[in-house]
């Protein structure tokens, strides 16, 4: 699905391998991957953000898509996407669906996504536009994230788009062996850390901080749902 803004996608490509580059020392990788790089280049960014903001589409930071949230950068989407390490036979969990763009780099990586968004309008809006895109490896739902989506557990690979003050319990149990949860943890205050959590045959999750930074916090059903989760 090679976009037409051609050139825009190539200067969104450099700029995240610049940033990979420079953040090289926290991420513990030199570049990304050529399968997470060619995913990214294959979905059409500006196809995720408001018509007034098309322009900037390409551009390697977070826009807003409505509803008090953001479409992420791409080198967050990208380095999330990596840290996965997910195969083509995958089936991953994705927390937080937001305007569906990062469900869409992943629907590139792997055999089958499932997503799960707490705003309803924006839920809605992503399924419609993924369908319309020809992404057809994916099935959504609106829901508390927090629970994960037990129906198609366990997962090979689970991403959570939002910070949450610790990692849902919920989540590890639906995790494989053998497989990877990255999710942001912390607060705005007390600072946040991309996370991966990897669950070894004895069932022990083994933990590693990667990278400072910035999302909104993940809420439960209780809570007002306008102010969930930053989704790509």
């Amino acid at each position: 699905m090679k976009s037409e803004r051609a050139a825009d996608i190539e200067r969104m490509l450099a700029d995240i391998r610049r940033e990979a580059a420079y953040t090289s020392d926290y991420i513990k990788l030199a570049a990304f991957s050529p399968r997470v790089m060619a995913a990214m280049a294959s979905v059409p960014r500006h196809r995720f953000v408001p018509a007034e903001l098309q322009e900037y589409a390409y551009d390697n930071g977070p826009l807003p898509i409505g509803h008090g949230q953001t479409i992420s950068q791409p080198y967050i989407v990208a380095l999330m996407s990596e840290l996965l390490q997910l195969n083509e036979g995958a089936t991953v969990l994705e927390i937080g669906t937001g305007s569906g763009y990062q469900t869409a780099v992943l629907s590139c990586l792997a055999r089958q996504v499932y997503s799960i968004e707490i705003v309803e309008a924006l839920g809605q809006l992503a399924r419609s536009r993924l369908q319309q895109l020809g992404f057809h490896n994916i099935e959504t739902r609106i829901d508390d994230g927090y629970l994960g989506w037990a129906q198609h557990a366990p997962y090979d690979g689970i991403i959570v788009t939002a910070a949450a003050p610790y990692v849902p319990p919920p989540l590890l149990e639906q995790l494989k062996t053998g497989a990877r949860l990255v999710i942001p943890v912390g607060g705005r205050l007390t600072g946040q850390q991309l996370m991966v959590l990897e669950k070894n045959h004895a069932g022990e999750i083994r933990e590693t901080q990667v990278l400072p930074v910035a999302f909104v916090p993940l809420t439960r059903r209780s809570a007002r749902t306008h102010t969930t989760n930053e989704s790509a």
